[in-house]
């Protein structure tokens, strides 16, 4: 269920300049798509998301861009949309915690009443390899016939590894590579996972693998497509 955690993470510039130019790393223009295709362990594609970016809002001092994904199935059939947002100021970028919900999550629990709070998750522009970042997390209290059911996710450890050139279906990117630990808390179960995520300058998420508490592939997300 909690395999295949797609983050929206994203770099900005440290140069002080303009909200409407300060992503250089995840676009900030209305109507940019790109497409994933999700894959489990064996190397099996398990469905597709497709990103869109729905609305952008500048100010003096941030920029907000909506997001709209769709879900799809191995089949093409689609399963459901959801969206999250995130914004950057300054040195900072802010993705919205909602991103750190799974796929498999949302389609479970999508028609209950929910409850989500949580820590936004925060990346500055001036990376380096080695550099630590900050834990975010979300949780979410699920109310079901007079019954309330907590769950939370925690992302922690976070750090950037390395840098690394991939090459994925829609081009050859130079990325930074980002781990973190993803704690899982649903009613009496715990699950403990961890990830990478290869990220990539005016592009953002450029590959995403899950790995079990032994460090054995689980799932991944490749970037196959994207339109300006």
């Amino acid at each position: 269920m909690f395999k295949n955690l797609l983050l929206g993470l994203c770099l900005f510039s440290l140069v002080p300049i303009s909200a409407q130019n300060c992503s250089q790393y995840y676009p900030m223009q209305e109507g940019v798509t790109m497409e994933y295709t999700s894959y489990n362990g064996k190397g099996k594609v398990d469905g597709t998301v497709a990103y869109t970016i729905i609305e952008v809002k500048n100010d003096t001092n941030t920029s907000t861009a909506q997001m709209q994904m769709h879900y799809r199935d191995e089949k093409g059939k689609e399963l459901f949309t959801s969206g999250y947002s995130y914004s950057c100021s300054g040195n900072i970028v802010t993705i919205d915690y909602e991103s750190l919900l799974s796929s498999q999550m949302l389609e479970q629990f999508g028609e209950m009443d929910m409850e989500i709070s949580g820590t936004d998750i925060e990346l500055p522009n001036d990376l380096g390899v080695g550099q630590e970042l900050e834990d975010a997390n979300i949780t979410i209290k699920i109310n079901m016939s007079g019954m309330s059911m907590n769950s939370s996710v925690d992302m922690i450890n976070r750090k950037v590894e390395k840098k690394e050139t991939i090459t994925t279906p829609a081009g050859t990117f130079d990325c930074f590579v980002l781990f973190s630990e993803n704690k899982t808390k649903m009613m009496v179960s715990t699950q403990s996972l961890s990830s990478r995520l290869w990220l990539a300058e005016d592009i953002g998420m450029v590959k995403q693998e899950s790995y079990n508490k032994n460090g054995k592939l689980m799932a991944s997300s490749v970037l196959t497509a994207r339109t300006d």
